[in-house]
């Protein structure tokens, strides 16, 4: 189905993919610990994990659609240009990120005095999505 020139299959897919990254980045077998401990939970305050869990189907709800909404500004950047590779995809889903994405994270964490290692986590979880949309979007059949 194409929507504003756009194929909503591939977007939808790219959004998804952002989700499953994220469950996998933010689990315990890659940075679920460390990123608790940065944000300051304790990664074992069962309360806190089931205040958390109560608000998660909610807050996933909200970032699956601002998943769709860089899933579609980045399938009308790879529109406008002149290649459709998955290569060229993946350069600028990090070009995006570098541009944007991470920039603003780094000021975020400048100015809120986080620590580096939050914003090298979460920076790299976004970096990952941009590169797997990237892709996605630019080797989808009709893109």
């Amino acid at each position: 189905m194409i929507f504003m020139d756009l194929n909503v299959g591939a977007v939808f897919l790219a959004a998804v993919a952002t989700m499953v990254l994220g469950f996998l980045w933010y689990s315990p077998l890659l940075f679920a610990r460390p990123w608790m401990k940065l944000m300051g939970y304790a990664p074992d305050d069962k309360t806190k994990l089931d205040e958390m869990r109560k608000e998660a189907a909610k807050l996933y709800g909200i970032s699956f659609v601002t998943s769709l909404i860089s899933a579609i500004v980045l399938a009308r950047i790879l529109r406008l240009t002149i290649s459709h590779t998955v290569l060229h995809g993946m350069r600028t889903g990090i070009g995006v990120w570098l541009g944007f994405v991470t920039t603003v994270q780094l000021t975020d964490k400048l100015f809120s005095n986080r620590p580096l290692q939050l914003y090298l986590i979460n920076s790299g979880y976004q970096l990952l999505c941009y590169i797997a949309m990237g892709a996605i979007l630019a080797a989808w059949p009709g893109n």
